[in-house]
């Protein structure tokens, strides 16, 4: 028989026997698990012979589940940190891995995408109960020594699981710090007026600047994703008196809209009427000018005429000068040296003529808008007094 060496038994005579080992363990095992023998199969007051059992199955499974225990899966957009007995061993990646099991490595996970806000001048609660104020961070002093109300919401999430874990103390208590020290060097730089109205926005992005090159000094593993000016106010005790400052910058703001809106529908009619009236005297320019060189082409060839013969053309000028002149009155003149009775007076055509010169009289407009049809009137009515006239000197020869 195998004997255990270093092992004596109880009278000191040896080392003990293995099988006897085993039996007090079977039978301290079954005591444990409630085994008192059965009631029969033997005799009376008999107990039935302990069955020996299966230790080393037993820690195969105990040995199978405590490393079944090390398998665990990184979700998406995260990443595992394993831990050695407290030390960074690795950051894995996302999908099923394994690590030693508990106690000899731990697994931590940290989401990467997670966005986190921190609120700086106020603090959020429940829809029934609002927000309440945090004066000790949100008033600040400005560059032209005026204080003002701020309160800013700042949204981040994590690029560096290593200086995340092991870099940082309390995350959300340093990027509430370095807001509020950005935040209150950006406004100590500039004007109260430029940080309520038209600077909130560039405030807003320096802020996110600052906030993220001395979160990045720091090696604190945090990325800045949005710097929201939530409300920039005066303090109460002066609100009155900025809300009408406000309001009239808004009606200064209107006036210059309605007087920009004025201009735009007047200048573009005053161009039209310039450029109209502009074509208008180009046309009247070169109206005249063709008239001129008409008038002037119509003289040379006169001239030629006069030159080869002077009595005839003089005598033609006359008559038509006299013709013109005669055909606009209303007054008829009558030879009477031949003392012929019988004379021949258009007088429906002569009141036609008085009734054309009076309305032409009392609407120049209408005669100005007319001239064609008038002057075709005036030529049909001279020829027929020129026809008049040379009948009667025919009738006096």
């Amino acid at each position: 028989m195998r004997k255990f060496p270093g092992f004596w038994n109880k009278n000191n005579e040896g080392p003990p026997d293995l099988d006897e080992v085993f039996k007090d363990l079977n039978q301290k095992l079954n005591r444990l698990f409630g085994n008192k023998g059965g009631q029969g199969g033997g005799p009376r007051g008999s107990s039935p012979a302990p069955q020996p059992l299966p230790v080393a199955p037993i820690l195969g499974l105990v040995a199978l589940i405590w490393l079944g225990s090390g398998f665990y899966i990184v979700d998406q957009g995260s990443r595992g940190v394993v831990l050695r007995f407290g030390q960074h061993v690795e950051t894995t990646m996302p999908g099923p891995r394994w690590h030693l099991p508990f106690p000899i490595e731990t697994i931590e996970n940290v989401n990467l995408e997670q966005v986190r806000t921190i609120e700086m001048g106020y603090r959020s609660f429940d829809s029934e109960s609002g927000r309440s104020k945090e004066l000790r961070e949100s008033l600040m002093l400005t560059d032209d020594e005026n204080i003002i109300d701020l309160q800013v919401a700042v949204q981040y999430n994590l690029k560096s699981v290593e200086d995340y874990q092991f870099s940082n103390r309390s995350t959300e208590e340093s990027v509430r710090g370095v807001a509020e020290t950005a935040i209150r060097e950006i406004v100590g730089k500039s004007k109260m007026d430029f940080v309520l109205y038209e600077g909130r926005d560039d405030v807003a992005a320096k802020a996110k600047k600052l906030m993220q090159e001395m979160l990045d000094r720091y090696k604190s593993g945090i990325n800045i994703v949005n710097v929201t000016m939530q409300n920039a106010q005066p303090p109460e005790q002066v609100q009155a008196a900025f809300d009408d400052a406000v309001k009239a910058k808004q009606d200064l703001e209107r006036q210059k809209n309605e007087g920009q809106a004025y201009a735009n529908d007047v200048i573009p009619k005053a161009r039209g009427t310039a450029a109209r009236l502009s074509e208008e005297a180009a046309g009247y320019k070169l109206r005249v000018e063709n008239e001129a060189k008409g008038n002037a082409d119509r003289f040379e060839q006169i001239l030629a005429q006069y030159n080869k013969a002077p009595e005839v053309t003089r005598q033609r000028l006359y008559l038509d000068a006299q013709e013109h002149v005669l055909a606009n009155t209303s007054k008829v003149l009558v030879d009477q040296k031949g003392g012929n009775s019988l004379l021949y007076l258009p007088l429906d055509k002569l009141m036609s003529m008085s009734g054309a010169a009076g309305n032409a009289a009392s609407a120049p407009a209408a005669v100005a808008d007319k001239p064609v049809q008038e002057t075709q009137a005036d030529s049909s009515t001279s020829d027929r007094s020129r026809d008049a006239m040379r009948n009667r000197d025919r009738e006096y020869r």
